[in-house]
């Protein structure tokens, strides 16, 4: 059976939760799930990737089991400063970036800040703008609607079971695998009394990091104190592939296509017939995919 073990680096103020498939001193591949989601939804396609890597896969900030920071904590730059620790605190070198709409951006960015570390990208779906296209303003009244309507999402299930049916019902899992979906809700969700279960990225988390991304989305992202650095992909230079899916909403197709006009080094791939969360759907097709991209195969 795939060796799979689950660690932590940082302190509880800023811990970040680790998941790692496989033996160590293969070549590390690194993967960053998307917004709401958990490490452990890479577990169908990472336990046939550790068959030629070492594979970290990380709980971003505000979800899983990592730290849950203020409101204000869920920049761009601060998931790239996550990405940088634990590259630093695992001495990781040669990495195969492997990253899932918002997580396939802190590792673009993470890429510039350790240009030395990262062998190559394989990004889906990219959250991403064009700087030199920024529009000034604020959300729209469609973007503040999608940011505040979060915060009506249902957190609390009688139990697993009970997630599971309400989650498969919904047209965004409809198609994900069975188990992809239940990587999801054991990992995502917590036990809490009564035999109850609860959601880890809470609605009110989950809103504070989905407002920078719907900024994003709009073209009308300014950053914090720190600026705006999304004109960094332009500074990659390991080669990228970004990908889409053909089912995907359009303005995830329009990030991607930001990304593509900014990174030096970038080539294109559509996953045809599936949706935004196509890792879920067709992890065997991802896996190929990725494998060709690294120049491998998975024994």
């Amino acid at each position: 059976m795939m060796p799979k073990r689950r660690f932590s680096i940082g302190s509880a103020e800023d811990r970040i939760a680790l998941v790692q498939w496989g033996d160590a001193g293969k070549p590390p591949a690194l993967l960053l799930h998307g917004t709401g989601f958990c490490a452990d939804v890479w577990d169908e396609l990472a336990r046939d990737l550790a068959s030629d890597y070492t594979v970290y896969g990380v709980d971003r900030r505000g979800h899983g089991e990592s730290h849950k920071p203020a409101a204000d904590r869920y920049h761009f730059i601060d998931y790239a400063d996550d990405v940088c620790r634990i590259v630093d605190a695992l001495g990781l070198r040669d990495i195969y970036g492997i990253g899932h709409s918002a997580g396939a951006t802190d590792l673009l960015l993470s890429a510039k800040l350790l240009p030395d570390r990262f062998r190559r990208l394989f990004v889906m779906e990219p959250t991403a703008m064009d700087p030199r296209a920024a529009r000034d303003g604020e959300l729209s009244e469609g973007g503040r609607f999608s940011v505040e309507g979060v915060l009506r999402r249902q957190a609390e299930f009688d139990s697993f079971d009970a997630a599971f049916a309400r989650f498969r019902a919904a047209p965004a899992f409809a198609n994900w695998t069975e188990t992809s979906l239940w990587a999801f809700i054991r990992s995502g969700f917590a036990p809490v009394e009564n035999g109850r279960v609860r959601l880890r990225c809470t609605p009110e988390i989950e809103s504070a990091v989905l407002r920078p991304i719907i900024e994003t989305m709009e073209q009308v992202y300014k950053g914090d104190a720190r600026g705006n650095p999304f004109m960094w992909l332009a500074g990659i230079d390991c080669p990228v592939r970004v990908t889409t899916s053909e089912k995907s909403w359009r303005v995830y197709k329009d990030m991607a296509s930001r990304a593509v006009s900014l990174i030096p080094d970038v080539s294109e791939l559509q996953f045809d017939g599936f949706d935004h969360c196509v890792v879920q759907e067709a992890p065997q097709l991802v896996l190929r995919a990725l494998c060709e991209f690294d120049g491998g195969a998975v024994g």
